[in-house]
């Protein structure tokens, strides 16, 4: 599932290209038609994401609500004004990529005919974008969609865009909804209502860069721990907006140096290495079913 930082680069892109224009709107699958008429022909105000949630801005107070879920992916294209990432979302097709392409020329303006389940198609005089695979994508009053941001948790990411109060109290909205409960940690970084955005990956390798037990409660969480691994998390998602991946090893252990981003095999700790040694204690990484989802981590390390 795309975690945070892909939504954040999903709205930071929309911004980019889409903001300020009038957008053709259509479903060419058919099953968000309505919605799709209510957004037709209305101007993109802004975009923004919290945690796992894209949130589109039109004109006379309509919200196009997104959830990528496992599946889910938008795919764009344009003329030569448009430059950007060809696809984010859910894993793309060889030759697509979630890095901005700054200077790239896109295959013409008109979108191709729809290839597939394409959910939502937008278009505008340059560029067009096209939805698959979503979990959610509704139509949605702001009232509503601010409901949404509501339930959420503190995103790591919102202090990109805040001011530093704004972060202080993300900080400490995290500890407190962290250290009141003793749901083991490893659960609780997953829990969109405790903290936003996080998934599978960063969950694994925050743990491991705490030096974290996965089953930890979270109410045995120092204060101080917690807002050393907001931090953390904060420092790490926001490379992962700028990577457009998400590499949590330090430039020391990559084999060419911090000049050149790692391959795959090098960007993590512990995650999908299970057996594998640990990168700073050579103790084989652990793997285990945690509510549904995989958990990683080392036995050694991660004590505390």
């Amino acid at each position: 599932m795309p975690e945070g930082h892909s939504i954040h680069r999903l709205a930071r892109q929309f911004s980019d290209v889409f903001a300020g224009e009038r957008l053709a709107v259509s479903s060419p699958q058919g099953r968000f038609h309505e919605g799709a008429a209510l957004l037709d022909g209305r101007l993109l105000l802004r975009a923004s994401a919290h945690g796992k949630q894209l949130f589109l801005d039109f004109e006379g107070g309509a919200v196009l609500r997104v959830h990528l879920g496992l599946y889910g992916a938008w795919e764009f294209g344009g003329d030569e004004t448009f430059t950007g990432a060809s696809s984010i979302g859910a894993p793309r097709r060889v030759g697509e990529s979630e890095v901005a392409a700054d200077g790239v020329a896109r295959p013409g303006a008109a979108p191709p005919p729809p290839r597939g389940a394409v959910r939502v198609r937008l278009v505008s005089a340059h560029g067009w974008a096209d939805l698959r695979g979503a979990s959610t994508c509704t139509v949605e009053t702001e009232a509503e969609a601010q409901a949404v941001r509501d339930r959420l948790g503190p995103d790591p990411l919102a202090g990109h865009a805040a001011s530093a109060a704004d972060s202080a109290s993300g900080a400490e909205e995290f500890v407190r909804r962290l250290t009141r409960r003793r749901t083991p940690i490893s659960r609780l970084l997953m829990d969109q209502e405790v903290v936003a955005g996080i998934g599978n990956v960063y969950r694994a390798e925050l743990l491991f860069r705490a030096r974290l037990a996965p089953a930890l409660p979270g109410s045995a969480v120092p204060g101080e721990k917690a807002l050393a691994l907001w931090a953390d998390a904060v420092d790490a998602m926001g490379q992962g907006v700028r990577d457009g991946r998400i590499i949590t090893t330090h430039p020391a252990l990559w084999p060419e140096g911090p000049a050149r981003l790692p391959q795959p095999d090098h960007a993590h700790y512990v995650y999908r290495r299970q057996g594998q040694p640990c990168r700073i204690c050579g103790t084989p990484v652990s793997l285990a079913d945690e509510a549904g989802r995989k958990l990683y981590w080392c036995t050694a390390c991660q004590r505390i």
